[in-house]
C-alpha cells in the first residue's frame, strides 16, 4: 500500500510540476540526484548521511553536523533535502560535502540512491520516516538515527490503520526525542531504544545568537547610545519588535500602537511582497513609517534625518529578524492564527517577552515558554491589549518575563552533546 501511495504520489508531482515553479525545481532536483552523487562522491571517503525535509529541520540538524565536523574530521557529511525552501536556501551551505534533493521514497530510487553513497550512518531529522530508504539502511546494517523527533497520539503510527506502516520505526538505531511523552509512545509499540535528550534547535538559537550582526539603522532608529552599546536611554521610547508578521497577526497589534506613539515598533513581515507591505503601511495611521530597504544604500546623513522622524521601522528584506530580536523589550512571533507560530526561540534567547497566537499546541518551545511564565498566548485583540497594559503599568515585568525566556532556553540547551555521546563515531 506504501509503495502504490507513493507512486500515486510521484504522479500528482508530475503533473503538478508543470504549473508550479517550486514543484518543478524539486522533481528536477530528485531526478539529477543519483547523477549529480556519481559525479562528486569520494569512493574512498566515509560519508555520514543527514537528512532534513525542509529548512526548519536542517536548523535542527545544523549543530549536529559543524559539531560532527569540528570533532570526526575523518568523516564527509552528506544532506539532502526534500523540500526546495530547504534546498534552494542551503545548497551552497559550507557545513556539508555533498548536498542535494532526496529521491522519492521507492524501492528503485533508494537502492541506486543508496548504492551510490554508501553512507556509514544516518540522521533523519525530527518528522523524517521513509520506509524504503530505512528498511534498506536496516538491512544492510547502516545505524540510523531520528533526532529531535517528536510523538503525539493522533500520528499514523499510534492508530489503528497505521500499525503496519509503523513497523518502519523499528528500522532505527535509536531515538533522541524531545519529550517523556513521545518516549512513552514509542514504549508502548514496544520500541525502548530511546533517549529524551531535548531539542537541538535550542542549541542552534545559540549558535545564531552569538553570530548576530551590529545593525547600525536599526540602532539608530531605536536611538542607542555610542557607537555599538546596546544601551538605551532609559527615557527613550521602549521598542516592540513583531516577527514574522502576517495579516491577521498585524490586524490584532497594529491598533494597539496607534493608540500608543509612545514605543518603537519594529515589524518584519513574513511575507514581504508589496501588496502586503503596502497593507501595513496603510493600517499605520498617522504613523512615520520608514522601510529598512529605504535606509540601506544611502547616504548616512539621509538615514539619520529619515529615522530621527519615524517611529516605525519595517523591515522588507530577509536575513535580519534574528539580529533585530536583541533591540526589543517586547516582542511578538506571528503565525499563531494561521498554519502555526514561527520560531519563538530566536526572540527568546535575547532575555525578552514572547507573545504569540493560540495555534502553538504542537511547538514543545511555545509550551515551555509558556509554562515558564516568558511566553504569553493570545487568542484575539483583547488579550493583546491586557498584556500590553501590564507592561506599561508595571515596567518591570517585562524584565522579569524576558528573564525567565532567556533561563528557559538556557537550561534546555546540550541536545546536540547528548547526541553526538551516545553515538559510535569510532
Amino acid at each position: 500500500m506504501y509503495n502504490l501511495v507513493i507512486y500515486l504520489y510521484q504522479l500528482g508531482v508530475i503533473v503538478t510540476s508543470l504549473f508550479s515553479e517550486k514543484v518543478r525545481k524539486m522533481w528536477r532536483g530528485e531526478r539529477n540526484a543519483v547523477r549529480y552523487l556519481r559525479q562528486h562522491v569520494d569512493p574512498q571517503a566515509r560519508y555520514v548521511w543527514f537528512h532534513a525535509a525542509s529548512l526548519g529541520e536542517f536548523e535542527q540538524g545544523r549543530p549536529l553536523m559543524e559539531q560532527l565536523r569540528r570533532e570526526h574530521p575523518e568523516y564527509k557529511i552528506l544532506l539532502t533535502f526534500f523540500s526546495p525552501s530547504g534546498y534552494e536556501v542551503r545548497k551552497n551551505y559550507e557545513g556539508a560535502d555533498l548536498i542535494c534533493y532526496l529521491p522519492l521514497d521507492t524501492i528503485t530510487n533508494a537502492r541506486r540512491f543508496l548504492r551510490t553513497i554508501r553512507p556509514v550512518m544516518a540522521f533523519f531529522i525530527k518528522y523524517e520516516f521513509w520506509y524504503n530508504y530505512l528498511h534498506i539502511l536496516k538491512h544492510r546494517g547502516v545505524p540510523v538515527y531520528s533526532v529531535s523527533s517528536i510523538f503525539r497520539p493522533d500520528q499514523v503510527f499510534f492508530r489503528w490503520y497505521g500499525r503496519q506502516y509503523g513497523h518502519v520505526l523499528k528500522c532505527f538505531t535509536h531515538f533522541f526525542v524531545q519529550n517523556d511523552v513521545s518516549r512513552d509512545l514509542l514504549a508502548k509499540l514496544g520500541i525502548n531504544n530511546v533517549t529524551v535528550v531535548g531539542d537541538t534547535r535550542f542549541d542552534r538559537v545559540l549558535q545564531i545568537k552569538a553570530a548576530a550582526k551590529q545593525l547600525p539603522i536599526v540602532e539608530a532608529f531605536i536611538e542607542v547610545r555610542g557607537k555599538k552599546s546596546e544601551v538605551r536611554d532609559a527615557n527613550k521610547p521602549k521598542v516592540f519588535v513583531a516577527g514574522s508578521s502576517w495579516q491577521p497577526d498585524e490586524e490584532i497589534f497594529i491598533p494597539w500602537f496607534n493608540e500608543h506613539r509612545d514605543w518603537k515598533l519594529i515589524i518584519a513581515p513574513h511575507v514581504i511582497g508589496e501588496d502586503h507591505l503596502q497593507q501595513i503601511e496603510k493600517q499605520l495611521e498617522g504613523r512615520q513609517v520608514v522601510r529598512y530597504s529605504s535606509l540601506d544604500n544611502q547616504e548616512k546623513q539621509e538615514n539619520l534625518e529619515k529615522l530621527s522622524n519615524a517611529d516605525v521601522l519595517i523591515i522588507d528584506c530577509f536575513g535580519l529578524l534574528s539580529s533585530i530580536y536583541r533591540y526589543a523589550d517586547v516582542t511578538y512571533v506571528g503565525g499563531g492564527f494561521g498554519v502555526g507560530i514561527h520560531n519563538t526561540l530566536e526572540a527568546a534567547v535575547w532575555d525578552v517577552p514572547v507573545i504569540f497566537g493560540p495555534n502553538n499546541e504542537r511547538f514543545m518551545e511555545a509550551q515551555g515558554l509558556k509554562a515558564c511564565g516568558g511566553g504569553m498566548e493570545i487568542q484575539h485583540a483583547d488579550d493583546f491589549r491586557r498584556i500590553m497594559q501590564q507592561f506599561v503599568d508595571q515596567p518591570e515585568s517585562i524584565a522579569e518575563k524576558g528573564r525567565q525566556s532567556g533561563a528557559f532556553v538556557q537550561q534546555m540547551t546540550g541536545a546536540t552533546q547528548k547526541v553526538l555521546s551516545n553515538v559510535n563515531l569510532k
